[in-house]
């Protein structure tokens, strides 16, 4: 019986020795830590769709820091994000911000342009200039669907093909059928 509890119990220190070895090893091969250091800085965007807690913080392509967190304000409606930046990563008052795509299908990140300032943004500080998300899919619908942003739909004036009678009693517009 004391050898079998002995067996058991080395059994259970290897598995616990590998587990903290890949633990460690994820660690420090994701760039990774678990206190990153680091100032914080806050941007306010109309959209942040898609951007999530964590995300990168690149600069030149480059990660320089991750999404610390993102609260709607309620008075403005809109999306309040601070994120964090690696010391020695000056930015100056006048850089801008856009929440931009990781490729086609890729995740969110915060792409930061530095400027062209001598004064650099301190600890706590703002980056006014911002861009929100691009939402992939009104892109699409609005090129398949030829709208022109001018408020009207794709068979008003101007418009090529297409049905334009005026008797239209159900409501809807009809597609022109490509020839």
């Amino acid at each position: 019986m004391a050898r079998h509890n002995a067996a058991e119990l080395a059994t259970g220190a290897v598995v616990l020795a590998v587990a903290g070895s890949f633990l460690i090893f994820a660690v420090t091969n994701t760039g990774k830590s678990f206190d990153d250091g680091g100032y914080k800085l806050h941007a306010s965007f109309d959209h942040v769709d898609g951007l999530a807690l964590g995300a990168d913080v690149r600069v030149a392509g480059v990660k320089v820091g991750s999404v610390e967190a993102i609260r709607l304000d309620p008075k403005n409606f809109v999306a309040n994000v601070t994120f964090s930046v690696q010391d020695g990563v000056g930015l100056s008052t006048d850089s801008s911000a856009t929440v931009a795509t990781d490729g086609l299908l890729g995740g969110k990140y915060l792409d930061v342009e530095p400027g062209g300032e001598e004064k650099m943004l301190a600890p706590g500080g703002e980056v006014t200039i911002t861009q929100g998300s691009v939402n992939l899919e009104s892109l699409l619908g609005k090129y398949i669907f030829g709208s022109t942003g001018k408020g009207g739909d794709a068979k008003g004036a101007g418009s090529k093909g297409g049905d334009t009678k005026s008797d239209d009693t159900k409501g809807a517009g009809s597609i022109a059928p490509l020839k």
